[in-house]
């Protein structure tokens, strides 16, 4: 085995293109995805282009139906309340095991994907930013050292992803900047590093308190309205 590294092949890249759009609501919840559209935006064929789209069907963010192709997923409100209610319940287990953080290098993660979210930001490139936002919550999880509950946290990934997706698009439309967004995120951190675990759970407590599930009344939100 040699030491070269391989480019990411063009599956890969369509994947996380689409997925991405996905991520920033530039494809909602029961879009349907047209090929040919996609095969130009992206400059693929359709071979790859069908590959990369099993992908995401088989990570959950696409579904398809015989003779009408493939859709966007929805979550219906039971999905979107087991999916909060899981995180909730994954992450303060691991802030009640885990802080005070035994080993600085545990936090590390977490910072630099706090950085790179402040990258995204800068970029307005919001598909990344959720992803960068999983990253740092999911590497929160690791300053518990509980294997089982980090894998129980990876395996609902997509899920997860989604759901912060469509909470980062209505904490934009109606509560909070991009840069409030970091800000939010900057203080869940800085109470975790400072061993306050009392803090720290009650910032938690209130950190995803304002979601797409609870818009001010009278607004019209196409997000909240495929739930």
């Amino acid at each position: 085995m040699n030491g070269t590294l391989k480019s990411p092949t063009l599956v890969v890249l369509a994947a996380d293109a689409i997925r991405k759009k996905i991520l920033a609501a530039e494809l909602e919840p029961g879009d349907r995805l047209l090929e040919e559209r996609l095969t130009d935006e992206l400059g693929i064929s359709r071979p790859p282009l069908r590959e990369a789209l099993q992908v995401l069907e088989s990570e959950g963010l696409l579904y398809s139906l015989p003779r009408r192709g493939r859709f966007v997923s929805t979550l219906d409100e039971q999905d979107v309340y087991e999916i909060l209610t899981l995180r909730s319940a994954l992450e303060r287990l691991a802030f009640e095991v885990g802080i005070p953080v035994q080993d600085p290098a545990l936090l590390e993660p977490a910072r630099s994907a706090l950085e790179t979210m402040r990258q995204c930001v800068r970029d307005q490139d919001r598909g990344a930013l959720v992803q960068a936002g999983y990253v740092f919550h999911s590497s929160l999880m690791r300053i518990a050292r509980h294997r089982r509950l980090e894998e129980i946290y990876a395996g609902n990934q997509q899920q997860l992803l989604v759901c912060m997706s469509r909470n980062l698009l209505a904490r934009e439309r109606f509560y909070e900047d991009l840069d409030e967004h970091i800000e939010r995120h900057q203080r869940l951190f800085d109470l975790v590093a400072s061993g306050d675990a009392q803090a720290a759970l009650a910032e938690l407590a209130v950190h995803g308190e304002r979601s797409f599930q609870e818009v001010p009344p009278g607004t019209s939100n196409k997000a909240q309205d495929n739930k």
